[in-house]
């Protein structure tokens, strides 16, 4: 499932649990193919910083992909009015980070009716690092994978 994303044109994407590395791959595919993305804030580097414009979600202009930091951690109204973005723009890729980890209980918030996939990225105490993806549908799962990697 993490190659479906990879090569998604549209839809949305949530990352939730500090997946750095996770991001970064999944902008860069579309940075190199050429695609020009509006993010808020970039908590990573990128291969293709010429294809990538820091500012707000409000701007008028049209982008082929956004990045929206940490949208989970925001009051309700401001999260509302990006509930109203997403919904605007589903012929974009949108990209949801989130840095704090949120999994099960990310079907708590109206989000789950937005996103199409839902990674959790989590580093284990054993030594292993664990990724949870889903696949949604009208904020119901419809499928789900686990990856682990020893390190």
């Amino acid at each position: 499932m993490l190659k479906e994303i990879a090569n998604l044109e549209r839809g949305v994407v949530l990352l939730t649990g500090n997946a750095k590395k996770l991001a970064k791959i999944f902008l860069n595919v579309r940075l190199s193919r050429g695609k020009v993305f509006l993010v808020e804030y970039l908590p990573f580097e990128v291969d293709y910083p010429e294809n990538v414009f820091i500012g707000n979600i409000d701007e008028g202009v049209g982008f082929d992909g956004y990045l929206i930091y940490s949208l989970l951690s925001r009051p309700k109204s401001e999260r509302t009015r990006y509930y109203s973005f997403i919904a605007g723009h589903r012929d974009k890729l949108i990209l949801i980070y989130e840095p704090k980890y949120f999994k099960d209980s990310v079907f708590r918030y109206a989000l789950k009716n937005f996103i199409d996939y839902l990674v959790a990225y989590k580093r284990e105490t054993m030594g292993m690092e664990r990724i949870d993806v889903y696949k949604l549908e009208e904020g119901r799962v419809i499928k789900k994978k686990t990856y682990a990697r020893r390190f």
